[in-house]
Parts: structure tokens; C-alpha cells; sequence
């Protein structure tokens, strides 16, 4: 099992409860993966460097889980395809 960091923006243009459903959605796509949840943070809503998918600001999050490759990869995809995250990033954190 390798640990992970992902960091992901969610569209602010919906309201409070479909921004909390859409991060959720989340956590759950990498407990049905197999992989385990070691942090949750929720950084709020910040203006966006530049527009995207003409939206200017977004709501802000950081997961840390624990997956194997497969199941990131599987992450990665599913994440991708929810319409309500503009964009995400994940890097495998080293072995410390």
C-alpha cells in the first residue's frame, strides 16, 4: 500500500450542501477503491489563478489516503469524471 496526497477544487457555484455532497463523493470513491482515509482537510473557498470551466473560484481540499496502485488509478479516473471537480492532483507521498 502506498500513501497518497490529493488536492482537489470543487465548483463554488453550486450550493453548501451539493459542495459538501461533491467532497464526500469523494472520500468515497477512495473507500470503494480499497484504499483508507488517513487525513481530511477542507481549505474553503479561494479565487481560482485563472478561470476555469468559467468558474473564478472554487472550494479548496486535501486527502491523504492509503491505496494500492491500482486503486489510485481507479481514484483518478472516477474523480476525473465528477462533473462538480474542476481539477484535481495526485502525488504519492515517499516512505518517510
Amino acid at each position: 500500500m502506498n500513501k497518497y496526497e490529493m488536492m482537489y477544487i470543487v465548483k463554488a457555484t453550486q450550493d453548501a450542501d451539493a459542495v459538501k455532497k461533491t467532497a464526500e463523493a469523494v472520500k468515497k470513491a477512495v473507500e470503494d477503491c480499497k484504499g483508507k482515509v488517513l487525513d481530511f482537510k477542507e481549505l474553503g473557498e479561494k479565487k481560482l489563478a485563472y478561470t476555469i470551466k468559467k468558474e473564478i473560484s472554487g472550494y479548496y481540499y486535501v486527502i491523504q489516503f492509503e491505496a494500492s496502485k491500482d486503486a489510485e488509478a481507479e481514484v483518478n479516473r472516477k474523480v476525473g469524471l465528477d462533473e462538480n471537480v474542476l481539477r484535481h492532483l495526485i502525488v504519492r507521498l515517499d516512505e518517510e
